[in-house]
């Protein structure tokens, strides 16, 4: 019989559209809009950390829809108005509010995952480093989830309103957006909360790097806020009388009090490093984090050619290295005898483009770091390397190709730079072999110092 009327909860009440809701909304955002988890490396479908922690960052989005079907369901006795009727039954109330609120769990717990698992299947073809450090982050995003929902079908059973779901899912929504921007240092009103307060938040923000996973300090914390909100959603959804609704909400406060104690008070401790997937793994001249171990065989290749290529240089590298640097860590590591390379440039790999990235500036990083570019000059400077360093790329490759795409409108001046790179490429070719190498030698110099212009280097100064 229990599973008899679960199955009819299942298929005739609102928990299934609850789950289809969950899916289908996270997947039209995942697919239908280029949003921050499009962003290479770091892209929901590249990694298993990446997986977890984008569907986990929709919860800003599918937590408010969870807590509004939520209270569509709660509301199902007082419209169908058979309160009373069920009230006279000699069958508990816990057990008849248990099947709603299991069914509501099935489903939301199901469309979550579904979204997980499209990730997942691609991230296994994607070749994505196989680790259980992102168990936690999707099974709390699960917690909070069912937390939601069992919140919202508590408080749509004590205020059974119309207006209770969709002022209670728009309550949610300014809940969640102003706590995960709160604690966002990125944000314009970052710190604005204690950064306990904002962990508080069901979803933990956009992933901004592959090699950090979700601290358990903070997993264990927000696991205990999220169970106390759904303890407090059961009892709210049994209780028959003021007294009992109010006692209801103990549980959430004792969770809250719990929770800020075990979270940290520093936002820098919300993650850490993952030092096992950062471990590097080498096959001849090349040598990549065990992250990124599934490119050795894509990527030792183009590499030992780009080696090759460069050994032409009187002070040629001589191996290919891999280096963490964040996007707002400023530029990366230089060195005479290596050419480094960071996550994105790797993943070039699957698209043969590999050995023209490490050739580029003579196999040399860039010298800007585009989030500390703060004037015109610096921004000046850096398409100017650019144009030099891809320059150099085509003439070490012996293939001209733009430093930027042809009819692009994401780039100003696109156009007017690929004029310069192609001028700039004819004229240098058109130099004597000797003449050529030198110039392409005093571009590595600029690059490794960081001293002057490369591209008054590739010109001899000319305009």
């Amino acid at each position: 019989m229990n599973r008899r009327i679960l199955g009819i909860e299942l298929r005739r009440s609102v928990a299934p559209w609850a789950g289809f809701l969950v899916a289908g909304v996270a997947l039209g955002f995942l697919y239908s809009f280029s949003g921050p988890w499009d962003k290479s490396a770091e892209d929901w479908t590249e990694q298993w950390t990446n997986a977890a922690g984008w569907v986990r960052s929709l919860l800003n989005i599918l937590w408010p829809l969870a807590i509004g079907a939520g209270a569509l369901q709660g509301l199902r006795d007082h419209r169908s108005g058979v309160g009373e009727l069920l009230a006279s039954t000699p069958r508990p109330v816990l057990h008849r509010a248990l099947k709603t609120l299991g069914a509501t769990a099935i489903a939301v717990t199901a469309g979550y995952l579904l979204v997980f698992a499209v990730a997942a299947v691609q991230v296994v073809v994607n070749d994505g480093y196989f680790h259980l450090a992102w168990v936690p982050t999707l099974l709390v995003g699960v917690l909070g989830l069912v937390a939601g929902a069992w919140l919202g079908i508590g408080v749509g059973r004590a205020l059974p309103s119309p207006l209770t779901p969709p002022l209670l899912a728009l309550a949610s929504l300014v809940g969640v957006t102003v706590l995960t921007l709160a604690g966002d240092p990125a944000s314009s009103v970052g710190g604005a909360l204690p950064a306990r307060v904002s962990l508080l938040s069901p979803s933990m923000g956009n992933v901004r790097d592959v090699f950090a996973i979700v601290s358990d300090r903070v997993s264990a914390g927000q696991a205990v806020w999220l169970a106390g909100l759904a303890a407090t959603g059961l009892l709210l959804a049994t209780a028959l009388t003021a007294r009992r609704r109010l006692l209801s909400l103990l549980p959430a406060v004792v969770a809250a009090a719990v929770a800020l104690a075990v979270l940290p008070a520093d936002r820098a401790q919300d993650y850490v490093f993952d030092h096992a997937a950062a471990e590097l793994v080498c096959q001849g001249s090349i040598c990549v984090t065990r992250m990124h171990e599934a490119q050795l065989h894509a990527g030792a290749g183009q590499a030992e050619e780009a080696l090759r290529l460069l050994a032409r240089l009187p002070d040629h590298p001589t191996a290919v290295r891999e280096v963490l640097v964040g996007e707002d860590e400023g530029v990366r590591p230089r060195s005479s005898t290596e050419v480094t390379a960071t996550f994105d440039d790797l993943d070039l790999a699957k698209k043969e483009k590999l050995t023209r990235r490490l050739v580029a500036g003579a196999g040399t990083p860039t010298c800007f770091s585009y989030s500390k570019m703060v004037t015109h000059e610096d921004y000046t400077k850096s398409i100017r390397e650019t144009v030099a360093r891809s320059v150099a790329a085509s003439w070490f490759v012996d293939s001209y190709a733009p430093p930027y795409p042809e009819g692009s409108d994401s780039y100003p001046d696109a156009a007017e730079n690929n004029t310069l790179a192609k001028r700039t490429y004819d004229s240098l070719r058109a130099l004597p072999a000797g003449e050529q190498l030198a110039r392409m030698s005093a571009l590595r110099s600029v690059g490794l110092s960081c001293q002057g212009d490369q591209l008054d280097a590739l010109t001899g100064g000319a305009p």
